[in-house]
């Protein structure tokens, strides 16, 4: 069987392996540059193309009408999309002899759309996971071929989940391959009545409004906590990131004094933050937005610390 892939991040590397390691040939993967203005911690799958001789294209904003004419030409029996950030145009999802598939980061038909490891940690899910299904014109709505689901741990990033997603993509993509190399193709219906669709997140998103609750704060820091932007608040004329913390312990939460006020505290040697419902959160690692990656020094947390309440 004869495969054209699109294929990105650390899902895309992974993904492109199963396939080589399943058998399938792969003619020509189709990649994005990476973005300067973007923190690249992830694999290269371009590199992994080169490991095993595949031509690789660049993508940026879409697919131009020469690339989709030397994809048509290869008369590939599967299209692949591995967390390719473009949309494929219907043209060229006919140029598959069997099918298109595209390997999504959730489980379908929930949180379809955008970033959708991030919005499952937002909204405080215990479950999610990777989903390959038949491409359409409308985003993640075909049926449903493989899925593999993974947990979400009470103190898990976003980050911690999409590395949990990125195998989840691999076992289910290697459970269905045998059947793809046989021209069999799995499928139900993804009833798309039964979730919804959510849109891109910017780094504003992230900022922490101290009126919420302590549950819903927390679940936004893990959401976007390093490598993504981080959430943040301002304190001193400073934007300041929290990178890692906890919903604070009985015995850390009660060294908040109860006539202490929403937002940021320092008690014991400890930052804590009062939130809208009386809920307590345990910054442990805080950083200036200027100086992203380098958290603050117990000198600069007690400087901070001698500023507020």
């Amino acid at each position: 069987m004869r495969a054209v892939v699109f294929a990105y991040h650390n899902v895309g590397a992974r993904a492109l392996r199963t396939l080589l390691a399943g058998g399938m040939q792969v003619d020509l993967v189709l990649t994005h540059p990476d973005d300067p203005g973007e923190t690249i911690w992830f694999e290269s799958v371009a590199a992994v193309a080169a490991e095993h001789g595949i031509p690789v294209a660049l993508v940026d904003l879409s697919v131009p009408p020469e690339l989709q004419a030397r994809v048509a030409a290869i008369h590939p029996d599967y299209l692949f999309s591995f967390y390719f950030r473009r949309m494929l145009p219907p043209a060229l999802l006919a140029t598959a002899r069997i099918a298109a598939l595209n390997m999504h980061g959730s489980l379908l038909p929930k949180y379809r759309g955008r970033v959708p490891v991030n919005w499952a940690v937002l909204h405080g899910e215990r479950e999610t996971g990777a989903t390959l299904h038949v491409m359409e014109a409308k985003p993640d709505a075909g049926d449903i071929v493989a899925q593999q689901a993974v947990p979400i741990l009470p103190d898990d990033t976003a980050k911690d989940v999409f590395d949990k997603v990125t195998v989840a993509a691999e076992i289910a993509l290697w459970s269905v391959l045998p059947q793809l190399m046989r021209g069999q193709l799995p499928r139900r219906p993804n009833p798309l009545a039964q979730g919804s669709y959510f849109g891109g997140r910017k780094p504003e998103d992230g900022r922490l409004d101290w009126t919420r609750p302590a549950a819903e704060l927390y679940n936004l820091i893990r959401a976007v906590a390093p490598p993504y932007p981080g959430a943040f608040f301002e304190s001193g004329g400073r934007r300041l990131v929290v990178a890692r913390a906890r919903l604070a312990r009985p015995e850390i939460a009660a060294l908040l004094s109860e006539s202490c006020g929403l937002g940021l505290h320092a008690a014991a040697g400890k930052l804590l933050a009062r939130a809208g419902d009386g809920g307590v959160i345990h910054i442990l690692e805080l950083w200036d937005a200027g100086f992203p990656g380098t958290p603050l020094s117990p000198q600069q947390v007690s400087e901070l610390a001698a500023h507020l309440p």
